[in-house]
């Protein structure tokens, strides 16, 4: 195996790192004090091309490939991780699903404005009674004539506020259940599109997350996304991809716990020594680098088997579960090192620890992960 980066991704993961330190650092923790949004921010970043990474240059985007994808993520995630999902969801769960599953007309409709940064976009699968449990869904698209017209509620809406351009998933045929699940690509300022409320969050607080719903909204036939009853495949093959991105967010935020543990660890004295020369410490940040590195290979494999075609249901999972699970524990010793400064707010750990615990909630919990993981061992056996 090649562990080794080309001259291209390195230069990827050196803009990615030199964006985030000069561009995103220096007002991180007043965004996420404020809840806001990084409109400015996220512009410089689709000028970089870092909104549409993987999408093909055919189609406005960059045309790179999943390891350069993670690598970027991570270098964004590790300073601000709001701006990482902002452009995990943008990536992984728009413009991939568009690509794959679009027509030529929509492709070229939608993908190079989103890659341009011109248009945001977000992914509205959960629901109310409709979180782990997708195929519940309950907002309905009825057929009239030239237009389907969506009804219904969806919760927990990455970029919600401020997208322009939503995939939306709802039930064509009840009675199919999920085979009844159909895609479409939604526009904000279709008549009928209500951003009901934001919402407000222990961790991730400069990305808006929102209620979405859905009244007498008449969507064109044109803008349904793969055929009808496709809607559940769409969503959880997106969701596959998405899940690489989310290990990478995660990577990020357990990177950033390491770092600053280690520079807080050789600056601070206790018992007349610096805490780096506590054996107590040491094994603390020893762990964490470990545990970080297995996460990275992780989700580097996931990335990997999906850039040469293999499938990549597990390993995804696997990185999620773990790069999510990591980023929880490494964020808490971060605290724990720090002591008391790692409970306020003038040191950035505590960030770190509420921005770290949805990345084992969203885009299929850690239970869910398991379960996945679980399901595809056991069908390769069989």
């Amino acid at each position: 195996m090649n562990f080794q980066l080309t001259e291209e991704q390195l230069m990827i993961k050196e803009t990615a790192r030199k964006f985030a330190v000069e561009e995103l650092a220096p007002k991180a923790a007043e965004r996420d004090e404020k809840e806001e949004f990084p409109h400015e921010e996220i512009k410089k970043l689709a000028e970089l091309g870092f909104m549409g990474m993987m999408t093909p240059e055919k189609y406005g985007g960059a045309g790179l490939d999943t390891i350069s994808y993670v690598l970027a993520m991570e270098e964004i995630s590790k300073v601000d991780a709001s701006v990482g999902v902002i452009m995990s969801v943008n990536n992984s769960l728009v413009c991939w699903p568009i690509e794959i599953y679009g027509t030529e007309e929509q492709k070229l409709k939608y993908l190079p404005r989103l890659a341009r940064g011109e248009l945001l976009g977000a992914f509205c699968l959960s629901e109310p009674e409709a979180g782990s449990d997708a195929s519940n869904q309950r907002t309905t698209a009825v057929r009239d004539g030239d237009f389907y017209i969506l009804n219904g509620t969806k919760n927990f809406i990455t970029n919600g506020v401020y997208a322009n351009i939503l995939i939306v998933f709802a039930q064509t045929d009840k009675e199919k259940g999920p085979k009844g699940i159909s895609a479409f690509i939604v526009e904000k300022d279709f008549p009928g599109v209500i951003v009901a409320k934001k919402e407000k969050k222990l961790g991730i607080r400069s990305s808006d997350t929102a209620q979405i719903v859905f009244e007498d909204c008449k969507v064109p036939v044109a803008n349904r996304l793969g055929e009808e009853g496709m809607g559940f495949k769409i969503a959880m093959t997106t969701l596959n991809g998405g899940r690489i991105g989310i290990a990478a967010q995660a990577l990020g935020i357990a990177q950033a716990s390491l770092e600053a543990s280690i520079k807080y660890a050789k600056e601070r004295k206790t018992f007349g020594k610096f805490l780096a020369e506590h054996q107590a410490i040491q094994f603390k940040i020893a762990d964490m680098a470990t545990k970080i590195e297995a996460a990275r290979l992780l989700t580097f494999l996931a990335a990997w088997k999906k850039d040469r075609g293999e499938k990549y249901v597990k390993e995804a999972s696997m990185a999620k579960l773990m790069a999510s699970q990591v980023a929880v524990e490494a964020a808490l010793e971060a605290v724990q090192i720090h002591g008391g400064y790692g409970y306020i707010k003038d040191f950035p750990v505590e960030r770190y620890l509420r921005d770290s615990k949805i990345t084992e909630i969203y885009e299929g919990t850690s239970e869910i992960q398991r379960i996945i993981i679980a399901r595809e061992l056991l069908e390769m056996k069989v």
